[in-house]
């Protein structure tokens, strides 16, 4: 009853205006002044956690950052050298992506983790591109996925087609022993007449390039050689030991397919770092943008409830002078 009591003394003078529904309307509805200020009439306190929690964000991502160029350094002479391994296949055996062959495996490379841009989308299309194009009624094409990343991506429309799924790769220190058992479980569990390797070819912090490495089985390359061409190239070579061409072939497409996944890992690692370091260099400096805009709006509500005690103490000294 005391609360009732008091709200009818409040709009008292409103009923007895000329206009009292025009009156207590003005009271419910803000001015277009009390508008015009309404970022002012946010509390100091919160306005001071946002500032702590954005502030905490900022250090969160320039460790991040930190963690990640140190990363980098260690990887990319290490990924800069594996190049040489695989080149002398290309220049052996030609890279012909545009073989046409009955069994297509894409080997999608991406990362465990995010934070990194978009460099696991990237090559997330293109393995759909890969597989809309080698897909059809006398083909077949299916998927072996390295990382996390892309398995959550690649799940979603083509779980049918995922043949293989590899995560962890970066869990332990990259060498070529752990890549080559992962590439020796793949040509185990997997019949291709075609791997097509899809990774991100590091070329420098804020650049990566998608790429697209084919690897033919023994079958398919003797077959080309036979058509003649660059692979034909094979014959004109004496072999020693007394094993035949296609055991050599054999030994050469696994080492092959080894030495070029052992530098697609390293050159994607690096792009993921090089990307994580620019996303969270983006990130600090938003961050602090967003200081910015929050240090001026709580020097505005401060100055705003500075403004309104000493309007309220002056008003109530010159009430007591009158």
């Amino acid at each position: 009853m005391a609360a009732l009591r008091r709200e009818g003394r409040r709009f008292a003078p409103l009923v007895s205006s000329p206009n009292p529904i025009n009156a207590i309307r003005s009271t419910l509805a803000p001015t277009e002044e009390q508008v015009g200020l309404g970022v002012r009439s946010i509390s100091t306190q919160v306005v001071r956690n946002r500032m702590k929690s954005v502030r905490n964000i900022q250090k969160i991502t320039k460790a991040m950052k930190m963690v990640a160029a140190s990363k980098l350094r260690a990887i990319q002479v290490r990924a800069e050298n594996s190049r040489g391994l695989w080149q002398p296949f290309t220049a052996l055996l030609g890279d012909t992506p545009s073989v046409n062959v009955k069994k297509n495996v894409i080997v999608t490379i991406s990362s465990d983790k995010g934070l990194c841009g978009g460099i696991n989308s990237t090559s997330v299309k293109i393995s759909r591109a890969l597989h809309k194009i080698n897909s059809g009624p006398d083909t077949e094409c299916k998927y072996v996925i390295l990382g996390e990343k892309g398995k959550a991506q690649l799940i979603r429309d083509s779980k049918k087609d995922i043949e293989l799924i590899m995560t962890e790769l970066q869990k332990n220190f990259l060498n070529y022993t752990q890549v080559s058992v992962l590439a020796d479980d793949i040509l185990k569990n997997v019949e291709f007449d075609a791997l097509r390797i899809v990774f991100n070819k590091f070329q420098s912090v804020v650049s990566f390039l998608p790429t697209t490495a084919t690897v033919l089985s023994p079958e398919i390359v003797e077959r080309e050689s036979e058509a003649g061409g660059k692979i034909g190239d094979l014959d004109s070579y004496e072999i020693e030991g007394g094993e035949t061409k296609s055991e050599v072939l054999q030994n050469l497409a696994e080492f092959q397919f080894s030495c070029v996944m052992f530098n697609a890992v390293l050159e994607n690692a690096c792009s993921e770092q090089g990307a994580r370091m620019s996303a969270m260099d983006s990130s600090s400096r938003n961050a602090g943008d967003m200081l910015d805009r929050l240090t001026l709006t709580y020097n505005r509500t401060r100055q705003a409830s500075i403004t309104t005690e000493l309007i309220e103490i002056i008003s109530g000294a010159s009430a007591l002078e009158g």
